[in-house]
Order: structure tokens, then C-alpha cells, then sequence
């Protein structure tokens, strides 16, 4: 699957949440593998930093980025719309410390990624595929992520309120986002609004961007007050429940849904996995983030996903017309995925290959300079396969860097080799990052440089 970026720019404008003042953001597209950016045009030298966890600051109503004199507030709600949404590629320009909050949702989003449109890139999509269960708890709230085929999310809040106890939301097919999700307004409870404004915090709240829920009684005179502090009608202090109509009855928990998918969008890559999330808030969100991101770290070099049920796409007799090499040198068996810029390929070394005599006598080990030449041979077919007649041309080693070794390859293994396009191809030249794999552990990685000829 390709990266996508906006087909154009667009523009929000509105108050801030929490400052009550008025912000723009501007959304541009972005080229392949720059993610998501935001960048403080207010700021001297306007900086420029990623939304990722490693960024996170604060999460008091809200996911706060920070470094430096850069801070950017409230971020969840457009990071939401744009991951659903499938926008990898985005930079989005900011004329203050935090987004506009608009409608409390993230409805105004979407319908303005779905008027500009998305445009497909040249680059692979980077998805960090859930291999065992992941679990975060935290002060009475957990979050675990499961093995899947796809994304999915659920998500279970309960209070101690009379008005909002028990709430359950789920989104399995992301195609549904715009229409039962991203509408959900934020929330929050009277009894929480006095401290709030105590705190400088939620400047920018009324009834128009955030659903207000009046569950403890509390005199008229105070609750009056506090509608005027917020410029809103007074209410009937007796009637307890909403202080504005629902768009649906478990609004609150979908709006906990679309802030986990914002906040979990700041793994900088797209997740495949199950996510369950149990009483989940922006605190717990980003921390697990952070485990992810962790977690994606030590697996940065994930085997490819093929089992022995996979049907490869080549096999030995289509891979000889497409390289010249032959037995013995022939070192690619099966090709089993293969696109513009990424090959998986696998071979097999059998106990009979000739190099085993001598390498070593007692102690048969694959050469390391072998497995570098399977890889390359893999390169070989990533970039000669979709040519008319590839005897045509010659594809020739011109640089192997940062090779490693990290464990050995012996009779009977087999080697999953994955190779993806890192640099534009120019003048022939291609650049590839290679990894071999053997029973799911690198066993050996570098990157390779070769040029392709067309021979006289």
C-alpha cells in the first residue's frame, strides 16, 4: 500500500480551548516519509517538529507537544482525522500554542480532508504490525493491543454519574469514522469547570465545542455564575443531564474513541493490531504510545509476514528468466511479494550445497559473503522483473554499506530476505536496504548499492 499526502492545502480557524484565542491552522501535503509535522509560524524561525510521542508534554484536557519554546496544544482532534482518514504525509502550520478547538469534534477535519482529497505517493506505507500482546494499566485505566489482520479499537469509559455511567464504542472498518465517530464532541462535567478555569485552563469552552454534563446538584446561584463566567445561559439547577442535545447516546465514549486514535497516531506510523481500551484518557493514551514506540524500536526489523501457507509469485524456472545467474550461484528460490521499491524473497540452503565441504569442515556455516549476494540477487529481480525482456540488462554490485552479521545460517535454514528501495533511483543507480531473516531473528542486514545497464 503507497503513502498518501492532501491533493491541496486548506484552512481552520477558530479559538483556542484552553488560551480562548484565535488560531489558524493551515494543512499542506508533504512529501513521501515526512509523516506528520506541525510547525509554529509565530515562533522565530518558525520550528518544525513531529507529532510523536516522544514529544508529549502535558495531557490535562488535552495532548500537549513540547520541545523547547515549541508547544502545541490540543492536537488529538486533527491528528485523529488525519489518521482515520489515511494522511500520512501532511505539515501542518500553526499561528499559535494550540489548535483550534471549532466544534469540539473532529468533524471540521474531515469534511475538509474529504473536499481536497487525498493523492497517492511513490513510497510504502510504514505499518508496525502488533507480533504479541501488549498491556499498559494506569491508575485504574488499561490499554492492550492484540495480534489482528486489520486495525480495529474498542473502548469502555464508566463514571460514578447518575448521568454518564457505562459507555461502549468500537470502530472496525475505518470507512465508518467520518459518519459515527469524528462528530463526537469532547466533554466534560460541571463539577470539573470551576477547578478548570482555576487552572487557566478552558478559556475557550462553551456549549457549541463541548458537551457539558450536569450531574451533582449545586445551588442556583453558583451554577449561574458559572454560566456567566462561560457566557452561556443559566440552567435549571433541580434538572439534572445534558446541557446540550446528544448526537448519539454513547457520544462520550466515541469521543474517547477519536482521542485514542489521535493520540495513538502519534507512533508516527500506522498500527495494525487490536486495541482494547479500558476508562482511556489522553495520560494513558500517549503512555502507551510511548510503549509502542518502544516496543517498535527493538522490533525496527520485523521478519516478513509469510507462512508456509504463502503461495510464492515466482518461482525458480520465472526467477532464471529474469537473472542470469545458475546453479551454484543462483541463490533466490521463491519470490513471494514484490511492488516498485519492496521484494521479499527466501532461499533455501540445503544440506548438499557445494560451499559447506570447506566452510567449515565440522562446523558448516553459510558464508557471509553469500548472504550478501542472495540479498543482492533478490535486488537483482526487485529491479529487473517488470522490464519487457530482462536478459537485456545487466544489474551489477557497486557498494555494500553498513553490513552486519547477527547470527549464523546453517544447513537447512532458510533465508526470508525483504529489500525496500531508500534513495529515488537516478542514472540507473538504485539504493536498497536488505535484511535477512532466519527463524524470525536478523541474522543479516546491510544496504546495497548497484546499477542497472542495458547491455550493447
Amino acid at each position: 500500500m503507497k503513502q498518501h499526502t492532501l491533493n491541496t492545502e486548506f484552512t481552520l480557524s477558530g479559538k483556542g480551548l484552553h488560551t480562548g484565542k484565535h488560531v489558524t491552522a493551515r494543512f499542506l501535503p508533504a512529501d513521501d516519509n515526512t509523516g506528520i509535522r506541525l510547525c509554529r509560524t509565530d515562533l522565530p524561525d518558525k520550528p518544525c517538529y513531529p507529532a510523536l510521542a516522544d514529544y508529549v508534554s502535558a495531557t490535562e484536557r488535552g495532548t500537549v507537544l513540547k520541545c523547547g519554546d515549541w508547544h502545541i496544544s490540543t492536537v488529538e482532534h486533527a491528528l485523529s482525522a488525519l489518521s482515520a482518514l489515511g494522511v500520512d504525509n501532511c505539515l501542518i502550520e500553526v499561528d499559535g500554542p494550540e489548535m483550534p478547538i471549532l466544534d469540539g469534534s473532529a468533524m471540521p477535519y474531515v469534511v475538509e480532508i474529504q473536499r481536497v482529497g487525498k493523492k497517492e505517493q511513490s513510497a510504502e506505507v510504514k505499518v508496525y504490525v502488533v507480533r504479541q500482546k501488549l498491556e499498559l494499566e494506569q491508575n485504574g485505566s488499561r490499554i492492550m493491543v492484540l495480534p489482528d489482520d486489520s486495525l480495529s479499537m474498542d473502548v469502555h469509559i464508566s463514571f460514578h454519574s447518575p448521568v454518564l455511567n457505562n459507555q461502549y464504542a468500537s470502530i472496525d472498518d475505518f470507512s465508518d469514522y467520518a459518519a459515527d465517530i469524528a462528530p463526537a464532541r469532547t466533554f466534560c462535567f460541571v463539577r470539573e469547570v470551576r477547578p478548570l478555569l482555576s487552572m487557566g485552563l478552558i478559556k475557550g469552552g462553551d456549549l457549541q465545542n463541548a458537551l457539558v454534563i450536569y450531574d451533582e446538584p449545586v445551588p442556583q446561584e453558583e451554577l449561574n455564575s458559572l454560566a456567566l463566567s462561560l457566557g452561556q445561559e443559566t440552567h435549571d439547577a433541580t434538572r439534572l443531564g445534558y446541557l446540550s442535545p446528544l448526537k448519539f447516546d454513547n457520544e462520550p465514549a466515541r469521543h474517547k474513541l477519536l482521542d485514542l486514535i489521535g493520540d495513538l497516531s502519534l507512533l508516527g506510523c500506522r498500527l495494525q493490531g487490536k486495541v482494547i481500551a479500558t476508562r482511556p484518557g489522553h495520560t494513558v493514551n500517549t503512555a502507551f504510545c510511548r510503549l509502542l514506540r518502544q516496543q517498535l524500536k527493538r522490533e525496527s526489523q520485523q521478519p516478513p509476514l509469510i507462512t508456509p501457507d504463502s503461495k510464492p509469485l515466482f518461482g525458480s524456472t520465472d526467477i532464471c528468466r529474469i537473472l542470469p545467474h545458475r546453479y551454484p550461484m543462483l541463490l533466490v528460490d521463491k519470490v513471494y511479494q514484490i511492488t516498485d521499491t519492496n521484494i521479499i524473497a527466501a532461499k533455501n540452503f540445503t544440506h548438499d550445497e557445494p560451499f559447506f565441504e570447506g566452510h567449515f569442515p565440522g562446523e558448516p556455516i553459510v558464508p557471509g559473503v553469500l548472504l550478501l549476494e542472495a540479498m543482492a540477487q533478490a535486488g537483482g529481480i526487485l529491479v529487473l522483473y517488470d522490464k519487457p525482456d530482462p536478459t537485456l540488462y545487466g544489474t551489477y554490485l557497486m557498494k555494500i554499506d553498513k553490513a552486519k552479521f547477527r547470527r549464523k545460517v546453517l544447513p537447512g535454514d532458510t533465508l526470508l530476505m525483504r529489500l525496500a528501495v531508500i534513495e529515488p533511483i537516478r542514472r540507473g543507480i538504485i539504493v536498497m536496504r536488505a535484511e535477512g531473516y532466519v527463524a524470525e531473528q536478523l541474522a543479516v542486514e546491510a544496504e546495497l548499492t548497484a546499477q542497472v545497464i542495458k547491455k550493447n
